[in-house]
């Protein structure tokens, strides 16, 4: 009888990715150019917003600890729904168990979504963001193992990881291998708007998914 591993998904490293799932980080600038390509233009009315939702989430800072509910309602939530998230064909599902299985060693790797916005390639998650100093380096191996768990790899999937205050977009595409590769990292600490590039971004891959 084979003894079933659980790996707790918020634990999971890149490391244990790339040894059971064979994940391959892809370097090749023509990868993933659909963060960088063909991008909308954002309205001044959408820019004017964002420049709230960016001078909110810094008043918000001088207040710690900057909590998880306030970070998806702060600054989450007015994304999603200048990018069209809300609307059909999209749908929100939360907190949702999501498990991945590697049958041949028998590991199971399951962990909570904070949020997800799904249409079988895109998926936008907050990846347990319970304060802002959390690291995305260290979510971005929960968000892979999250997006593993979609039966439609032979397609691009495209994921979003954020803290509130950083974004990264992530692409996996299962072909001989499973490989992925990510974005730029978009800061609101920055100068101007980085929220600018993030919805543009988010209205793009969203296209791409109807």
């Amino acid at each position: 009888m084979i003894m079933v591993q659980t790996i707790q998904a918020k634990s999971i490293t890149l490391q244990e990715l790339r040894e059971k799932f064979d994940l391959q980080l892809v370097e090749d600038e023509g990868f993933f150019r659909e963060w960088q390509d063909n991008l909308p233009e954002i309205p001044e009315v959408e820019k004017q917003r964002l420049d709230r939702v960016k001078a909110s989430y810094i008043n918000l800072l001088n207040y710690p600890p900057l909590l998880e509910n306030t970070v998806k309602m702060v600054v989450l939530s007015p994304l999603l729904d200048l990018a069209g998230f809300y609307l059909s064909p999209f749908h929100i599902k939360s907190e949702q168990s999501v498990e991945i299985i590697e049958e041949d060693e028998g590991v199971v790797v399951k962990g909570q979504l904070d949020a997800l916005v799904l249409r079988e390639r895109l998926w936008v998650l907050v990846i347990e963001s319970k304060q802002a100093a959390f690291s995305i380096e260290v979510g971005l191996a929960q968000l892979l193992a999250y997006i593993l768990a979609n039966p439609h790899l032979e397609k691009p999937n495209f994921g979003l990881l954020t803290t509130g205050g950083s974004f990264m977009f992530v692409k996996l595409i299962k072909g001989e291998t499973l490989q992925y590769a990510t974005s730029n990292v978009f800061e609101l600490r920055n100068r101007g708007n980085e929220l600018y590039s993030v919805l543009g971004i988010l209205k793009a891959l969203g296209a791409l998914s109807s």
